[in-house]
């Protein structure tokens, strides 16, 4: 076998008598690496170690693993501002999030006859959330809905950390500012009863 050693470095080619001698001398197990290698290659390790730290590696690659959701928001042709402020805010924070948009417009009546004001409310939606996201499926017709998919810049790993970022340190501002606030209640009860003092008696 090709050996390796413990610290990576190579020993060269060995018979698998002398590479399991040289493991029991050095206390650690061999462990074959590459048997599709010619020679196949083996190492010198501590094998329940390297067990340990592969799963605690899978565990905190799973721990940062996000997977992007494709959320879905309905507007209507004929919206009123108020109402597209409040949509265009769930857009925002779905991008956010490091999540993707899928917008859709439904088309009622004679409304179908009308697909360039969907483009124009679609692309305005688009213009007003282009700092978050850019559109990643343009507006397209579907029967009686148009629809637009939008993708966030940032990815849902980076977002999920930016906003447990975020959290952490208004957590820690919190707790800045509450040692200000209890010196302040202890001044003031003393300075109300330093005012309240009575004078003290003189004599005639």
């Amino acid at each position: 076998v090709r050996l390796v050693g413990p610290a990576g470095e190579q020993v060269g080619v060995v018979r698998v008598e002398d590479a399991l001698r040289l493991a029991q001398e050095a206390d650690l197990d061999l462990v074959e690496v590459a048997p599709d290698a010619h020679p196949p290659v083996a190492k010198l390790m501590d094998y329940g170690k390297f067990k340990y730290e592969s799963a605690m590696k899978a565990r905190d690659a799973r721990r940062n693993q996000a997977n992007t959701v494709l959320k879905e928001i309905r507007f209507r042709l004929k919206i009123d501002p108020h109402d597209y402020e409040t949509k265009k805010g769930h857009v925002v924070r779905f991008l956010k999030g490091g999540d993707k948009v899928k917008v859709m417009i439904m088309f009622r009546g004679r409304e179908q006859s009308r697909p360039e004001m969907g483009m124009r409310l679609l692309q305005r939606l688009a213009d007003d959330v282009a700092e978050l996201g850019s559109v990643e499926s343009a507006p397209r017709l579907d029967g009686r809905n148009m629809t637009m998919v939008i993708g966030p810049h940032k990815k849902k790993a980076e977002a999920k950390h930016e906003q447990r970022r975020k959290r952490e340190a208004e957590r820690a501002e919190k707790k800045g500012s509450a040692p200000a606030d209890e010196a302040a209640a202890d001044v003031a009860p003393a300075d109300a009863a330093g005012g309240a003092a009575p004078a003290e008696p003189t004599a005639s």
